[in-house]
C-alpha cells in the first residue's frame, strides 16, 4: 500500500511536469558543432554526428516517454528512416535507459557501456538502491520508488571495444571512466573544442529539487545525491573533469553551460566537493556500495526507518505536488495574459 501511494504521487507529479514542458513547446537544441540535445521531462539525451561520414550516435535513451521525442529529433536532423551506428550509455539508471530496448531493437544497432555497467544492463544485478534519506527535494524523496533495475538489453549491449578510450563511431571523441554516481559511469570528451558530455558525474541543475529540474535553473551541482553510491569516487571524477577546463558542458540533467563562469563553478565544485556535493547524511556517505564486474557485492546498512522515510516522503510529496500545480497554473495564466 505504501509503495502504491508513493508511485501514484510520483506518476501524477511527473505527468504535471511533462504537461508543463509540452506547454512550453520544448524541442531539441544544439550544444556544439555536430552535437544536439533533447530534454525529456527531466533527463537529457544527446546526438553526435561523425563529420567524416555523416553517421551519428545516440548517447543515453532517456525515460520511456522519450521514445517519440527522440525519433522526431533524429528524423529532423538526419531523415525519417535514419538510424545510428550505435547507442552509447553514460550509465544505465532507469532515467537514461527508458527507451533503450525499444530503440535498439527498432534500429537494430549495438549498445555500448563501460564493462562495470554491464551487469546492470544484462539483468545480472540490481543497482545499489537509491537513498531518499539524502534529502534536498522532491526528486530525492521519491527515489524510494524509482526502478532499481535497468533495461535488459543482454543481446545487444557490450563493453566499449578497442584499445584505450576510443568511442565507437566517433573518432574525435574519447570516453573517460567517471565512477561514483554508478560503478561504470563514463563521460565523453572532444579535445579539439573542449566539449564535455558528463552524464551524471555532475549536473547543471539541482537534481534533488523538482522545482529546479522543472524550471531548468542553471547551476553546476554534484551528481544526483539519491543515486550516488560512492562519494569518494564521485569526488575524484569531478576533480578529473574540472581539470580539463571544458569550454562547453552538457549533462544528464539541466541545460548546457559554457564560458569562464561555468569553468569557475566547476572548479569550485571540485575544490569544495565535500561541502557542496556530499549530503550531510545518507546511506553511502560513510561507506560506499561495494561492486565488481558481476554487480553489487555488499551494501552499507540503511540509516533510516522505512516508516519515518515514508512519512517524510508523503509530506514532502504533498507540498511539492501542490507547489508544482500552482506553478504550472501561474505560468499558464501569465502566458494567457501576455
Amino acid at each position: 500500500m505504501i509503495l502504491n501511494v508513493g508511485r501514484q504521487i510520483l506518476d501524477l507529479t511527473l505527468l504535471d511536469m511533462e504537461q508543463n514542458e509540452i506547454q512550453k513547446d520544448k524541442s531539441y537544441f544544439q550544444v556544439a558543432e555536430g552535437v544536439w540535445g533533447l530534454t525529456d521531462i527531466f533527463t537529457n539525451v544527446y546526438v553526435i554526428r561523425n563529420d567524416a561520414d555523416n553517421s551519428w550516435v545516440l548517447i543515453d535513451a532517456g525515460l520511456k516517454t522519450g521514445y517519440g521525442k527522440i525519433k522526431k529529433m533524429v528524423g529532423d536532423l538526419f531523415g525519417e528512416n535514419a538510424r545510428p551506428s550505435a547507442i552509447l550509455l553514460t550509465h544505465g539508471h532507469f532515467d537514461h535507459t527508458g527507451s533503450l530496448k525499444k530503440l535498439a531493437e527498432e534500429w537494430d544497432v549495438p549498445v555500448y557501456a563501460h564493462y562495470l555497467e554491464l551487469p546492470y544492463l544484462q539483468g545480472k544485478s540490481a543497482y545499489p538502491p537509491p537513498d531518499p534519506s539524502v534529502g534536498g527535494g522532491l526528486m530525492s524523496y521519491f527515489s524510494e520508488f524509482y526502478p532499481k533495475h535497468s533495461a535488459d538489453v543482454i543481446d545487444r549491449v557490450g563493453a566499449f571495444p578497442g584499445i584505450g578510450h576510443d568511442v565507437p563511431g566517433l573518432p574525435e571523441w574519447k570516453y573517460m571512466h567517471t565512477p561514483g554516481h554508478s560503478p561504470g559511469h563514463v563521460s565523453f570528451w572532444r579535445e579539439k573544442d573542449k566539449v564535455l558530455i558528463a552524464g551524471d558525474a555532475f549536473v547543471t541543475t539541482v537534481a534533488e529539487s523538482a522545482f529546479s529540474v522543472m524550471t531548468q535553473s542553471k547551476i553546476i551541482s554534484g551528481p544526483p545525491k539519491y543515486f550516488t553510491c560512492n562519494w569518494l569516487e564521485a569526488e575524484s571524477s569531478v576533480e578529473m573533469l574540472a581539470s580539463l577546463l571544458p569550454e562547453v558542458v552538457a549533462t544528464g540533467h539541466g541545460k548546457p553551460m559554457n564560458g569562464k563562469e561555468m569553468q569557475q563553478e566547476l572548479l569550485e565544485l571540485a575544490y569544495y566537493f565535500q561541502e557542496q556535493a556530499v549530503p550531510k547524511k545518507g546511506r553511502y556517505v560513510m561507506s560506499p556500495a561495494i561492486t565488481d564486474s558481476q554487480g553489487v557485492v555488499s551494501l552499507p546498512k540503511e540509516g533510516s526507518n522505512p516508516v519515518e522515510v515514508f512519512l517524510t516522503i508523503s509530506a514532502a510529496a504533498a507540498v511539492a505536488a501542490i507547489g508544482i500545480a500552482l506553478y504550472a497554473r501561474f505560468k499558464n495564466e501569465r502566458s494567457y495574459r501576455l
